[in-house]
Parts: C-alpha cells; sequence; structure tokens
C-alpha cells in the first residue's frame, strides 16, 4: 500500500492498531448506521457522527457523506466531489463551515465545491440546521448551515489516546484515517490524517465509468486549557487529491488546501456574560484541472492541444461573539463577523508550449461582507421557549475582468472594474413548546434571509443581454418552518416541514442561444425569476426488541419557477429509506432498502450553478446489507454489500455524462453496481 505527503499519521496509528484489542476507548456505539436516528432535544437540528460505519458506503467527501441525512441529495459528477444539495438548493444557500470557518473553491465549473475540501472522517460531529432558523453561522443560509467540528474539551487527566480506521472495498477503494490526542489539563496537541482512494468504478451493466480519485488530508491543533473556562487553540491543516470527471472535458488534477485558525474561548466571566468566543483564519486553495493528466489526450475542435486552467482562491475571516445571561429565563448571543475572499486564474491552452506553471495570475473578482448579529432565547415557561435573531451584513463586490472568452472569441467586459456595495438584512422567530410529559416537542418558525449572488452566479456566467451577470440580483428568501420530535421508550421520530417563497431566485440557465440563427452560440446565464418551494422530512426510529430495531425516513421537496409558470429545476424525487439492525454488542446484521420514485417534473437547461435539468428519470430501488463485530471496546469490524442485486441506476440530479476516451458515453453518470466492503475501527488509550 502506498502512502503519499500527508500519511505520516496514518502509518504510525496503523503500528499501534494491534493495541486496540486491550483498549478502553469506546469505537462508535452503533455498530452501522443505515438511516440516521431523529433526536428530540433540538428542533430543525441534525447530529451525526462521522467516525461510526455507514451504509451505502460514503465517498471520502463532505457532499457523499451528507447524503445519508434525509432532505440531503448530491449532484453527481463521478466518484467524488459532488455538489450537496439541501430541500433542492444547492450552492451558496448551504453555509458549509469548518470549525467555524467559510471555505470557498475556486473552479468556476464547480469541480471542487466546498465539500471538495472536506474529510468526514477527520471530525468529530456534523450539525445540520435546517433553513434560515438561525443568523450566528454568516450570511447567505436559506437552505441551512452545516457544521462539520471537531471536539477540543479540557482534557480531565494527562495521557494519550487515538482511534482510527482502515476500509477495503471494491474497485480497489480503500481508506486509512488515524487520529492522536496527547496532553495534560492544562494542553493537549491533536493530529489526524485521513487518505482515500479509488480506481474507476463499475454500473450494475459492468460498464467502466471515468470516476477514479485519490484524496489526502493532515490537520493539527496546539490548545491551551488552564482552567476548565478558558480555551486557545492554533490549528493548521493541508490537504490535496485529484479526481476523474465522467460529466465534462476535463479532469482535476489537484485540489490542494493550506488552513490556519487561532481561536479562543472564555467562559463564566461576569453574571451577565456567559461566554466569549473569536476567531480568526486563513484559507487558501489551489485547484488545476487539465485534459490530460488522469485520461488519455484526444484532441477536439473546441480542445485542439493539451490544456490547463489553475485558478486559486485566498479567504481570510473572523468572528467575535458574547454568550449574555439576560435573566433566569433569558439568553442571548451577539456579535460581529467578517470574510474576505479573492479568485484569481491563470489558462494554459497549449500546457506544451507555455505551461500554466510559468503563467502570471489574473484577479477577476474580490468579495467583502462584513456583518453584525443578535440571537436570544426567551423561556416562556418551563415548557415552552421563543427563540430570534437579527442580522445585518455589508456587501461588497468588484468585478476585476478586463475581458470575457464568448464562445470562442474574447470580448470586452461591459462591467470591467465595477463595484457593487448591498446592505442585506436577515432576521427569523420560533416558538417551541414540549408535551407535559416531554416526550415531544413541536415548534412554529418563520424566517427571512438576504443571499448575495455568489462568484459563480456573477462572474462565471453571462446574463440574458450581455456577458457579464455581474448585476444580478440579491435573492431574498421568506420561509416557514414546522415540526414535531417524539422520543419516548422505545420510539423516537421526527417530521420536519417548510413553505418558502424566493424573491429574485437565481436561476441558471444553460444552452441558451445568444449568437444569430446563421452561427449560433450557446451560453449559460443567470437571471432572476420568483420561485416558490415546499416539502417535509420525516423520520421514525422504534425498538422493537432488546436487540432489534427499525428506522425509516422520508425525504420531498417541489418546485415552482413561478415567473416562468414551469417546474423549478434541480428538484430531488421523492425518497424513502428502510432499515432494519439486529445489534446484541457483539454481533449485529442489518440491512438497507432505498426507494426513489420517478421524477416527472423538470424544465430542462434550467437550474443552479452545479447542475441544470436534463429530462425525467424513472424510480428505482437498491437493497444493501451489512454485519458487524465488536471484538471489544476498542475494535470494531463491520462488513457490507452495496447495492446487492447489482442495480443499474442514476441519481435525477446527476450532471450528463460526456464523452471520455475509452469510456461508454451515458445520459447521466450511473452509480456504482453491487460494492462489497469491510471496515476496522479501532481505538487506544
Amino acid at each position: 500500500m502506498s502512502f503519499v505527503k500527508g500519511s505520516p499519521v496514518l502509518a504510525v496509528a496503523l503500528i499501534l492498531s494491534p493495541l486496540a484489542a486491550a483498549a478502553e476507548t469506546q469505537v462508535p456505539e452503533e455498530i452501522v448506521v443505515v438511516v440516521p436516528s431523529p433526536r428530540s432535544e433540538a428542533p430543525l437540528t441534525v447530529k451525526t457522527n462521522p467516525k461510526a460505519p455507514r451504509q451505502p458506503i460514503p465517498a471520502h467527501d463532505g457532499a457523499d457523506y451528507l447524503k445519508s441525512i434525509p432532505g440531503f441529495s448530491v449532484i453527481r459528477k463521478g466518484g467524488t466531489d459532488g455538489d450537496p444539495v439541501f430541500r433542492g438548493m444547492a450552492g451558496s444557500r448551504l453555509n458549509i463551515l469548518l470549525d467555524g470557518q467559510t471555505i470557498l473553491g475556486g473552479c468556476g465549473g464547480r469541480m471542487d465545491p466546498p465539500t471538495a475540501y472536506v474529510f468526514p472522517a477527520a471530525y468529530d460531529r456534523v450539525t445540520v440546521l435546517k433553513g434560515p432558523q438561525t443568523v450566528l453561522y454568516g450570511p447567505g443560509n436559506s437552505a441551512g448551515t452545516v457544521m462539520f467540528e471537531h471536539n477540543t474539551q479540557r482534557a480531565g487527566q494527562a495521557g494519550t489516546r487515538g482511534n482510527g480506521s482502515l476500509t477495503l472495498g471494491s474497485f480497489g477503494r480503500n481508506d486509512e484515517t488515524a487520529e492522536v490526542r496527547t496532553g495534560t489539563e492544562d494542553y493537549y496537541v491533536l493530529a489526524n490524517g485521513t487518505r482515500s482512494q479509488m480506481r474507476d468504478y463499475r454500473d450494475g451493466n459492468g460498464t467502466a465509468v471515468h470516476s477514479s480519485y485519490l484524496r489526502w488530508s493532515g490537520n493539527a491543533a496546539l490548545g491551551w486549557t488552564p482552567n476548565d473556562d478558558t480555551r486557545l487553540q492554533l490549528s493548521a491543516a493541508k490537504s490535496d487529491g485529484r479526481a476523474a470527471y465522467a460529466d465534462r472535458s476535463m479532469d482535476g488534477a489537484k485540489f490542494a488546501r493550506d488552513n490556519l485558525a487561532l481561536s479562543l474561548e472564555r467562559s463564566n466571566l461576569s453574571p451577565l456574560v456567559s461566554k466569549v468566543e473569536a476567531q480568526v483564519y486563513y484559507n487558501y486553495v489551489d485547484h488545476v484541472m487539465d485534459n490530460y493528466s488522469l485520461r488519455p489526450f484526444v484532441a477536439t475542435a473546441m480542445m485542439p492541444t493539451p490544456a490547463a486552467a489553475n485558478p486559486d482562491r485566498t479567504t481570510t475571516g473572523g468572528r467575535a461573539a458574547l454568550g449574555l445571561d439576560l435573566s433566569d429565563a433569558t439568553r442571548g448571543t451577539i456579535g460581529v463577523d467578517f470574510q474576505n475572499n479573492r479568485h484569481t486564474n491563470r489558462n494554459a491552452w497549449n500546457q506544451a508550449v507555455v505551461p500554466y506553471q510559468a503563467m502570471a495570475r489574473t484577479q477577476d473578482a474580490l468579495f467583502r461582507s462584513a456583518g453584525v448579529f443578535g440571537e436570544v432565547r426567551h423561556d416562556v415557561s418551563d415548557a415552552s421557549r421563543v427563540i430570534g435573531g437579527l442580522r445585518l451584513d455589508q456587501w461588497h463586490a468588484e468585478d476585476n475582468r478586463a475581458t470575457i472568452m464568448a464562445g470562442m472569441a474574447m470580448v470586452a467586459n461591459p462591467t470591467a472594474n465595477q463595484a457593487r456595495n448591498e446592505m442585506l438584512s436577515s432576521g427569523f422567530a420560533r416558538y417551541e413548546r414540549d408535551a407535559a410529559n416531554r416526550a415531544s416537542t413541536w415548534y412554529l418558525g418563520v424566517g427571512r434571509t438576504a443571499r448575495a449572488p455568489d462568484y459563480w452566479e456573477l462572474i462565471s456566467k453571462e446574463s440574458a443581454t450581455t456577458v457579464s451577470a455581474f448585476d444580478t440580483k440579491a435573492e431574498k428568501t421568506t420561509q416557514l418552518d414546522a415540526g414535531v420530535n417524539y422520543r419516548e421508550g422505545g420510539l423516537s421520530g421526527s417530521i420536519s416541514a417548510f413553505y418558502s417563497k424566493i424573491a429574485d431566485f437565481i436561476l441558471i440557465q444553460s444552452n441558451v442561444n445568444k449568437g444569430t440563427v446563421m452561427m449560433p452560440r450557446m451560453a449559460a446565464i443567470a437571471r432572476n425569476v420568483n420561485a416558490s418551494t415546499w416539502g417535509a422530512e420525516a423520520g421514525l426510529a422504534y425498538q422493537l426488541a432488546d436487540n432489534w430495531k427499525l428506522d425509516g425516513s422520508l425525504a420531498y421537496v417541489r418546485g415552482n419557477n413561478d415567473t416562468d409558470g414551469v417546474a423549478l429545476g434541480q428538484m430531488p424525487p421523492l425518497e424513502t429509506r428502510l432499515g432494519a439492525t439486529y445489534d446484541n454488542k457483539v454481533w449485529s446484521l442489518g440491512a438497507l432498502l432505498r426507494v426513489v420514485v420517478a421524477q416527472n417534473r423538470y424544465t430542462a437547461n434550467q437550474g443552479n450553478i452545479a447542475g441544470q435539468d436534463i429530462g425525467r428519470t424513472g424510480g428505482f430501488s437498491v437493497l444493501s446489507v451489512n454485519g458487524g463485530w465488536r471484538r471489544s471496546k476498542g475494535m470494531l469490524l463491520t462488513a457490507g454489500i452495496d447495492n446487492l442485486f447489482n442495480k443499474v441506476y442514476a441519481e435525477h440530479l446527476s450532471r450528463a455524462g460526456s464523452m471520455v476516451q475509452g469510456f461508454v458515453t451515458t445520459t447521466r453518470v450511473n452509480e456504482l453496481g453491487r460494492n462489497i466492503w469491510v471496515k476496522a475501527n479501532f481505538a487506544f488509550d
């Protein structure tokens, strides 16, 4: 097995893995998660453990991990780096945070969404906050907020502990993860590493899909905890990878990320101030795409020579917040945050003659935002509470492009050197009430958020009338959220429903003819429309007996383009998951049935920055099975077969297949056929 840069931590942990047999540190409680269990204590919140084995086994990126949570879908491109979609909303409508930090991709064609730089197994928890029902974590989160986080609690005593995993599977899949933490009550050092690799997979017909990838990451943190109320941490991260794509004429040859962050938390400062937290961070992503390193080069009319593009993005930001105990019944948080990001690019149209490495970078866009926010919770009684918040953001954007590529010609940019400044406001209010026996909680909330257009909507697309979309309006979302969570005895469940009206929804429309009848020129444009969406997610878990558990979930969303009077593009179909598990804490058996109905509502060539509708899709069902053996508290072995019956299928939210030399071109990117995998989790003190 080969190791790449970033792997030494993995090697050390694998050497130590035999110690796991006698370890006392607990590995994940659930042997294999098939349907994430609902949690009744937090309305509109889903929390999961990314270190736990799951079925189906996710690709080693953030988007495919999120796909296991009801309401999430992924716009598929190949084996990894898909774009996450929640309730039919993609792109910057879904806020992705890594330990509170914003990370943004560089590729104008969304090869590298933020989740492409997320390695789930490197984190301790994933939290999803649904809808515009918080103002604490940045602007524009109209669909929701996803937080990947590390645990950084003060150690109870001096010592060293660690955990890791090794996964092997079909199509050359192999993943290694390891984490080691050492320290005393006064300090800690945390280091973890991940590596994941897979060859081109095959669909249910045995047809190869251009989809191979290799990814690795390394994270380290040094913390100072002089007492229970203080934590100062310096952290760093580095990662890279490569990925083949079945949906386009180029592949991702580089996905490098460099990160530095400094954070401070101080609790119990006074009867009024319960907590102070502050953070500053730096994120740099360096992405390369080309048509020769991961596929045979074939000259075409559009790309007659080996070509490469090298965009990058530098994001700096920070946040400071105060937690306040305003009274026995009222608590609040006030704070400020800011973010700056700079995007540059360089292109080599003939890498053999003038390589991109020898070219100077050209800045094409600059974005800045600064916000102030406040959120308050008031306990009306022991059983009911009101939660609300407001935020105000100053947004600034600059168009630094002198020229724009329009088809095969370079033309002057009509918005060159223009700047935009807007004040954007957001807010929400929610009422929650517990039942008399505290077994259930129901809630009703309304939220409004204004989302500024992102890089892919302002810079990467044209408008309906010019070659620049820099004048695209900000998007305003008003959403009603309602639901109930229930937990009593062996039965738990949740239902969350929403209705949303979106003014100036930023629609991306592809294959628009902006040429003439004699000389057509097809373009992708951004334009504002009015839209509405509604839907729901439901989950149910029942402990049938001491060792038997049944799980189920359902997710549905529907959207309308009210301006055009057609279906809103890129809406996922109705999906349900049914799971059954036997687990006696030593041995386990489980099965997962995923059923997706046909999607007949679509509007061809309309959608979002990550993809547009292709056409209708038929329904499908996929059965997967798993088993596990817990040798000790520190050793867990699991195995599974995904897509047991080798079903041939493609997701509705999928990019169209592209011509790749040596591969069959399909309408959509077909999913994996039968996939057999085995995973070992270990932990040691």
